[in-house]
This record gives structure tokens, C-alpha cells and sequence, in this order.
């Protein structure tokens, strides 16, 4: 079988030749170790203040050239992430430069307000404060009500990978996710869900609308899946209560899972991190063909989730990210035996890590991980 006849006949419910293995991401440290040079490939914030510092074009050659070397290197994988690993969706050609403001070494101040700050841990930017605009408008996912057709130079590096890996599982995106809608920070869209829910609908259904429309220009010819990535839970238990995330979240993710599929008709797939089983009927409800993640330190262990839904979701993940940042090679191939071990009967499953090969993975165990991979893999 090819990597994409692998993963295709797991996500119908037959059994492959072999497990197949994918990663939601690889994060740039461990790509630089890989391909031996410096790159802009999941180097989150570097790209971003590339993109804002008018060097977008840099970026876009290192996101093509590095992805590539980066999987020839490395061709046990056979899902390819489009969605995670090389942002799909570029900022068009020709634009400005950003004329931000560094408020100190690691926080940023936009011209629209927005205020960003550094983490070392993640090598990301994350918005700590939105500027007046945004929070009028409904937050970091507010979609403009005129749908426009996005420039053809936003797919740039999207279109030039699809067609790169014509034997792999293409995983891509789609318009946004909208899910549970931001409306401001973490803590002002909870406080508005608890105090007022109606707002929070009225964004949704503002939002959704749009979403669906941009599926036509973002889902684009040659991939298999689209995956989104919105978390909805901490270590113990969902962000929200399951009744406010069905009268929230679960209207709007069935019209959307349902879009994408008339649009396209690929496999909708999706990741969330955290103790989601309050969620596991719902995510089945809405539609989802797979679950990634499955994070062990929440409670989500991998058997049992195989259990209880092995027959109603494909289920994709389960080695602890946290093994792989701070274990020893021989814990990380244990965690690996056992992984295949739950996840192999019947089929439907896909071994990969518990969220990615985040910033800080241990090179050895990367590597330990992909060995020993190889030898359990066999059906």
C-alpha cells in the first residue's frame, strides 16, 4: 500500500498493511536537526515577525524547500499536516510591512492594538491583549460578514506541497474553525459564555455563514482530509460545561463538518488536546471522522478511548509528548509497544504523539520513537 491507500483505508474502517504513522507537527528545533540547517518551518514566532518585518518571501521559500527535505529525510511518515506544519493560508504577496512596536524583549504592540508576547517554551507568539477593533468585532475569529475570494498567492506554499506529496495522506485546510467563538482572551470568552451565552451564539451564527463559504476557496483539489485544531479542555475536564458546549459549540461544528464533506468530500478530523471524554459523544455527534491527540496526562488513556469509541471515531496519537521532552529512549519505545498494542485491533488507528514533536522533544527520542515504530508496525 501506498501511505495514502494506508491511512485512506483506516479512516473507512479496513485494515491496513501496517499502522500508519503521522504528526499533527514538527516543530523546528527538531526540523533543524533533521534537515542540519536553520529554517522558518514551525518556527512560529520567528516567521511572524519575518512576515511583519516585509521578508515574507524568505519565509516562503524556507516553508517549501525545508517541508520537502524535511520528509525525504524522514519518509516513514505517512500523513502529511498541512494544516499545522506549514501555515496553509500565507499573507498575500506585495503587503507592507508591519510597523509594530516592541513594548520590551519579548512583547509586541500592533497597530491595531493587538499586544503580543513571547514564550521561549513554545518559541511562539500568543495575544495577551486585543486591540478595541477585534474585541468589537468578536475576537481572534471573527470573520468579515463580505466574503472576498483570498489572493492566489495566500495558497502559494499550500498548492506547491499538495502536489509535492502525491503519495502521502494530505491533511489541509478549511474556512475557520468557529467551534467555540474567541470573543476577546481565554478569560473574557468564558466570562461572557457564563454571564452572557446569547452574545456567543449571535457571534457563532455571524461567523458561520462566512466560514462555510470560505470552504469553496481553502479546501483545495488533491488533499484527503482538513483537520482544525481548537482546544476545548484543561488537564481536568473541558473549558465549559458539556450542556453549554452542546448549546454552543456542537450546532455549529455539525454545520460545519457537514460543509466541508459537500463541499469536498474529504474526512474531517479533530485535534483537542486536554480531558475531552465529557466531549467524545459530541465530537461523534458532529461528525468528525478522527480524534488527534489522545493525551494521557489528562485521563485520556489510549486503551480505553479505543474501547469505548475505537468503533466510532479513528483515533490518532497517544505516545505521551511529555515522554518525548523529558523520558529516556527506552521509555519512549515501551510507550510506543504500547500504543500499537491498544491501538491495532480492528484497525482504525494512527500512532503519533500525544499533540506533536513539540519545542523542547529530545532528538534521540524522536528518533527512538520512528525506530521503534517501525519494528511493531507490521499487521
Amino acid at each position: 500500500m501506498t501511505s495514502r491507500q494506508r491511512v485512506s483505508a483506516v479512516m473507512k474502517g479496513d485494515l491496513p498493511d501496517r499502522l500508519p504513522l503521522g504528526e499533527y507537527a514538527v516543530d523546528c528545533d527538531t526540523v533543524v536537526r533533521v534537515i542540519g540547517h536553520e529554517t522558518y518551518l514551525r518556527a512560529k514566532a520567528k516567521s511572524q515577525i519575518a512576515f511583519w518585518d516585509g521578508r515574507r518571501d524568505e519565509v516562503v521559500q524556507s516553508w517549501k524547500e525545508d517541508f520537502i527535505e524535511l520528509h525525504r529525510r524522514l519518509p516513514v511518515f505517512d500523513v502529511i499536516n498541512l494544516a499545522a506544519q506549514a501555515t496553509a493560508i500565507l499573507p498575500p504577496a506585495g503587503l507592507p510591512r508591519v510597523r509594530y512596536r516592541k513594548l520590551d524583549d519579548v512583547t509586541y504592540e500592533l497597530p491595531n492594538g493587538d499586544v503580543y508576547r513571547y514564550s521561549d517554551a513554545t518559541r511562539d507568539l500568543t495575544v495577551i491583549q486585543f486591540g478595541p477593533s477585534r474585541e468589537v468585532a468578536g475576537g481572534a475569529q471573527a470573520v468579515e460578514p463580505a466574503v472576498r475570494p483570498p489572493d492566489p498567492s495566500c495558497f502559494e506554499v499550500y498548492d506547491a506541497l499538495v502536489a509535492a506529496f502525491g503519495e502521502k495522506y494530505v491533511i489541509g485546510c478549511a474556512g475557520p474553525e468557529v467551534g467555540l467563538v474567541e470573543l476577546g482572551t481565554t478569560e473574557q470568552t468564558l466570562m461572557s459564555y457564563a454571564l452572557e451565552p446569547e452574545h456567543a451564539q449571535a457571534a457563532a451564527r455571524r461567523n458561520l455563514a462566512a466560514a462555510n463559504e470560505l470552504d469553496r476557496y481553502y479546501v483545495r483539489p488533491g488533499i484527503q482530509a482538513i483537520l482544525w485544531g481548537q482546544d476545548h479542555s484543561y488537564v481536568s475536564g473541558p473549558m465549559v460545561s458539556p450542556a453549554m458546549f452542546r448549546a454552543l459549540a456542537l450546532p455549529v461544528y455539525a454545520s460545519r463538518v457537514q460543509n466541508v464533506k459537500a463541499v469536498m468530500g474529504v474526512a474531517v478530523i479533530k485535534h483537542a488536546c486536554g480531558n475531552n471524554w465529557p466531549l467524545l459523544d459530541m465530537y461523534v455527534e458532529a461528525g468528525f471522522d478522527a480524534y488527534q491527540s489522545i493525551q494521557a496526562s489528562a485521563g485520556m488513556d489510549l486503551a480505553a478511548v479505543k474501547r469505548a469509541y475505537g468503533q466510532k471515531l479513528v483515533l490518532w496519537g497517544g505516545i505521551p509528548l511529555e515522554l518525548l521532552q523529558a523520558g529516556t529512549v527506552g521509555e519512549v519505545r515501551a510507550a510506543v509497544r504500547a500504543a500499537a498494542a491498544a491501538g491495532k485491533p480492528g484497525g482504525r488507528y494512527i500512532l503519533g504523539s500525544s499533540h506533536s514533536i513539540a519545542v523542547g522533544s529530545k532528538y534521540d527520542n524522536v528518533m527512538a520513537m520512528l525506530d521503534e515504530f517501525e519494528q511493531v508496525a507490521a499487521y
